[in-house]
């Protein structure tokens, strides 16, 4: 994009500014004069034409929103002049027809990846340690002040004190100058390369505040997202903390596991506290039992694997008004391309899919899911107008200052992530990808309850498109973090690993971004580039327990 403004579909009536722009200004779009009657900030849109109240505006070609003041063309598009609002849909579906992009770039292209026992291959090989409960968080504390710095795996501290040294250097009758030569800071690089257990990628605590109070229900879909993890390609194996009397029973979980994979042979522990002899007791048998594991995940290595065994969780945050027109449809083409090789992108945050559900509907591949979709998304709307909110309520603070002033508008931006492939599949929460194409999970917009419900059901890597920047991250599947301008991939270098702000400048189309992605996650399932949320150790974990969440 080399304009300083754009109109991104011939049906849109309002123009994005790419650049800021000066009031004065004469912009022409297609046979179309208009003069600036005031500043544009960048990102922000004018109107094209003059609007009465009541009139509607359109952005990607969709309804977004109605005008509540009279606006004049030229002037800029706030939440003062313009109230949110979106199109009707249907449950029935209308005729869709889908062109794959051109893979010969990719053909016989694979990763390198840890293939499990069910056929699946995960892009890293982890230990879970899991509470049933939020009472044996504690427990997860002492296990991880027991093992991870011994081993060699991540902390929360940049380096190690290595005082065994020392004790030695002294039992072997060192003198204190011997003491002050003797190294004992290792940095987490040294830590990482000298690991006990190389194959191994890491032990990961899940620890939440659910399992027991609340409502049952909230105990049967945690399970089943624990479940989740624990079959999760990524995963060799687990230790479970259990309570005894708390709602989350060890049954359920193996049950939940069960009916993932009916013949799953993953090791997992299961130890219960009520039943131990001692929390000392306890503790023990827990390291014994997770360090056996740990030697046998060890014996895996990453091997070749086709691209079709990716499972792509598609996710946004902290969107601006770039994000909709560069990281998101470049990502849409990555996810296209995964398709038409075999792969599994998923789509979720159904709160940011408002005003596109239309359009979702005619690519669902069955009726089945045409209506299932139609249901999830008319209930989600429905439980959050019950409580007092509604969808109009999504955009963030940080959303709106950037660009974004409507949900419809927020909505049919980040929809560009899934690109124009057929749904093959719609799943609720906690539901498995099971078939190659493109998935469509029923999560709330919450950044982490997103990425972690996403995980839950199976993806095996993440990439997430952001205007503002954020640090998100989650245990078991790197998150690979992508900046819509390239300000922020300058500012915030340290926790952003791609940049498609070059979209917006025109050093790349949609096309060649895309492409840049997709060898990117191949790069990172490969174990070859860490993503910056794994060097960072950002674990976030965020089980959803089905209250309304924007």
């Amino acid at each position: 994009m080399t304009q300083s403004y754009a109109q991104i579909d011939t049906k849109d009536n309002i123009i994005v500014a790419i650049t800021p722009l000066r009031k004065g200004l004469k912009a022409v779009i297609a046979d179309q004069e208009v003069i600036l009657k005031e500043d544009i900030k960048q990102k922000h849109k004018f109107s094209l034409y003059d609007f009465k109240i009541g009139d509607e505006i359109y952005m990607y070609g969709v309804l977004i929103g109605k005008a509540v003041q009279p606006i004049p063309s030229g002037c800029a598009i706030t939440i003062d002049n313009v109230k949110h609002a979106s199109a009707n849909f249907k449950e029935d579906r209308e005729k869709y027809t889908w062109t794959a992009p051109d893979i010969t770039n990719f053909k016989g292209s694979t990763f390198n990846g840890y293939y499990r026992e069910d056929g699946k291959v995960g892009t890293a090989n982890y230990w879970l340690v899991i509470p049933l409960t939020f009472c044996e968080n504690r427990n997860l504390d002492v296990l991880e002040g027991a093992l991870l710095e011994k081993l060699g795996y991540e902390t929360k501290k940049d380096f190690a004190v290595d005082t065994d040294a020392l004790i030695n250097a002294y039992k072997n009758g060192a003198s204190p100058d011997d003491i002050l030569n003797t190294p004992v800071i290792t940095t987490k690089e040294e830590r990482s390369k000298n690991r006990l257990f190389p194959n191994v990628d890491g032990i990961k605590f899940l620890k939440h505040d659910g399992g027991c109070g609340g409502i049952r229900q909230d105990a049967e879909v945690l399970v089943k997202l624990l479940a989740g993890y624990i079959t999760n390609p990524n995963v060799a194996g687990a230790t479970i903390f259990s309570l005894g009397c708390q709602n989350a029973q060890i049954s359920m979980l193996q049950k939940a596991i069960k009916d993932i994979d009916p013949n799953c042979t993953k090791t997992v522990h299961y130890l219960e506290q009520q039943k131990s002899a001692s929390e000392r007791h306890l503790i023990e048998e827990a390291v014994k039992h997770t360090f056996i594991g740990l030697m046998e995940a060890n014996q895996l290595t990453r091997k070749p694997a086709p691209l079709s065994k990716l499972v792509l969780g598609l996710e946004c945050g902290g969107s601006d008004g770039f994000s909709g027109i560069s990281a998101n449809p470049a990502l849409g083409y990555a996810s296209d391309l995964l398709v038409a090789l075999g792969g599994s992108p998923v789509l979720s945050e159904f709160p940011e899919l408002n005003g596109v559900e239309q359009e979702l509907i005619n690519r669902c591949e069955t009726v089945a899911d045409s209506k299932k979709f139609y249901g999830l998304m008319r209930a989600y709307s429905a439980a959050a107008v019950a409580v007092g909110s509604g969808f109009e309520n999504n955009p963030s603070p940080g959303n709106i200052k950037d660009g974004l002033i409507t949900d419809a508008m927020k909505s049919a931006g980040a929809a560009k992530k899934g690109g124009t492939s057929p749904v093959v599949e719609v799943l609720d929460y906690t539901e498995q990808v099971t078939k190659p194409g493109l998935h469509l999970l029923c999560t709330p917009g919450n950044d982490v309850e997103s990425t972690t419900g996403l995980v839950g059901s199976g993806c095996t890597i993440v990439v997430f498109t952001t205007g503002l920047g954020t640090p998100t991250g989650n245990p078991i599947a790197p998150v690979l973090k992508m900046s819509s301008n390239t300000n922020l991939y300058e500012r915030m270098n340290d926790i952003i690993d791609m940049d498609a702000g070059t979209v917006i400048t025109g050093e790349d189309t949609i096309a060649t971004m895309g492409e840049k992605i997709l060898e990117h996650i191949i790069s990172v399932a490969s174990g070859e580039t860490p993503s910056k949320a794994v060097l960072h150790g950002n674990n976030d974990f965020i089980p959803w327990k089905r209250g309304v969440s924007l």
